[in-house]
């Protein structure tokens, strides 16, 4: 479990990281310029987010086709879903370009600001075919148990780009200065690299299709809308959150910000068991080898609560580490109870994580949604109810996230144990297939 993890969780930080290199590079233009960058990261990360069912999906389609030794049925789910993340990504393109400016001014830029952000999207979208594609054959790669062909790719995918902002954004002999816009071009021709490698080690691996399977695009698609409503309502509470934090005030938004960037950070360790767990479970579904899921469900959730509590613990003993670094001086009194609310919520939070990979490996991707419906719609009348001018409204806020995350986990554990609803991991139920049930 930890050696198939260990990949997945440095793939995962690869493109943090990188964006933060970016973020070194752009800085030393200017604040105009890193603003500019700010916008046009935030807005296509939004979109690029939108299809991350290209590799859930597959994902757990080809785990499962794994499980039965069905080989063909993999290569026409990795083949399709390429396909797919293609045609999207030439559609972004075509959509993307032209609305760059609008985007743009809808995310508050205006001036040399709006400018520079326009053309920032507008490079960055020629590269949105390759980011889907790499994210449908990572999500091949991961169905087949190969978590380090994609740890490789990102690695090198992200070193090339550190390379390319450097000789783009400020030029290097014939090569002019490209500045915000050099940014998103070396993103772009480095995705495509990438893509191309990963897509051929995909293809080398199954071959290639002699047919898609135009049967089951209807499915992809079904995955991709229980995925969309449940993503959107994820973003939804957490832009809700952080505006309630900003309404505040300028401390208790900086504090927000400070503790919203450990939290999304200590989430990819989280996905990192998730991602493995959904492969696991979906090969063993696969199979009919409905014991060993169950034990895999417990695996994960073992592993991945043992890690919530270290990361907790870990939290309350570097808090002092964290202010020195990321907090304000006048940000102290509001950030300490709202930093310990967030710690004492990490074995929770890390059940709600493992719970998704093992309900993404049985398929059952209408469940989660629901249960995301339920958790959001009490998280915000929670958010909504808050009195922002209280002495503790960001300790509330923070309370309110914890009580959100424990609806979702509450969720996710009884639908394994003893599995409420029409669970495909209930002990006297036996499943074949991917399970299309909802709550």
């Amino acid at each position: 479990m930890v050696v198939l993890s260990f990949p997945v969780l440095l793939s995962l930080i690869a493109e943090p990281l990188t964006g933060l290199a970016d973020t070194a590079f752009v800085a030393r233009l200017g604040a105009v310029p890193l603003a500019a960058l700010g916008v046009g990261t935030t807005a296509l990360s939004s979109v690029f987010w939108i299809f991350n069912f290209l590799g859930i999906g597959s994902q757990t389609e080809v785990a499962q086709a794994e499980g039965r030794g069905d080989q063909r049925r993999a290569r026409q789910i990795s083949g399709l879903a390429i396909s797919l993340a293609a045609c999207f990504g030439l559609l972004l393109i075509v959509i993307g370009i032209p609305s760059a400016q609008a985007v743009a001014g809808l995310m508050g830029a205006d001036g040399d600001l709006h400018g520079l952000a326009v053309r920032y999207m507008r490079f960055r979208l020629l590269g949105a075919p390759a980011v889907l594609a790499t994210i449908a054959a990572f999500g091949t790669l991961r169905g087949l148990q190969d978590m380090r062909t994609p740890l490789w790719v990102a690695v090198s995918v992200n070193l090339l780009n550190i390379l390319l902002d450097f000789l783009f954004i400020f030029g290097f002999g014939p090569l002019p200065p490209l500045g915000v816009a050099g940014a998103a071009l070396a993103s772009a021709l480095s995705q495509w690299a990438g893509a191309a490698w990963v897509v051929t080690v995909v293809f080398s691996r199954l071959g290639m299709p002699r047919r898609l399977p135009m049967s089951e695009l209807g499915r992809l698609i079904r995955i991709g809308g229980d995925l969309f409503v449940r993503t959107g309502l994820v973003t939804l509470f957490l832009v809700l959150t952080t505006r309630a934090a900003t309404r505040i005030g300028a401390d208790a938004g900086a504090a927000h910000q400070a503790i919203r960037q450990v939290w999304i950070f200590s989430a990819l360790l989280l996905d990192a068991f998730a991602i493995t767990g959904q492969s696991l479970v979906g090969y063993f579904v696969g199979s009919d080898e409905m014991a060993w899921a169950r034990r895999v469900a417990w695996i994960v959730c073992a592993w991945s609560l043992g890690t919530g509590i270290a990361m907790g613990t870990a939290m309350w003993l570097g808090m002092e580490l964290v202010v020195r670094i990321f907090v304000p001086s006048g940000a102290y009194a509001v950030f300490v109870p709202a930093w310990g609310v967030s710690a004492l919520t990490q074995p929770v939070n890390s059940l709600s994580f493992a719970t998704d990979g093992i309900h993404w490996g049985t398929g059952d991707f209408r469940f989660l949604r629901n249960a995301m419906a339920v958790a959001s719609a009490f998280g915000v009348l929670g958010i909504w109810l808050i009195n922002e001018n209280g002495p503790h409204a960001l300790t509330l806020v923070w309370i309110v996230t914890g009580g959100w995350i424990t609806f979702r986990a509450t969720f996710g554990i009884l639908r394994i144990w003893p599995g409420i609803g029409k669970s495909p991991l209930r002990d006297d139920k036996p499943v074949t297939a991917a399970s299309d049930t909802g709550i």
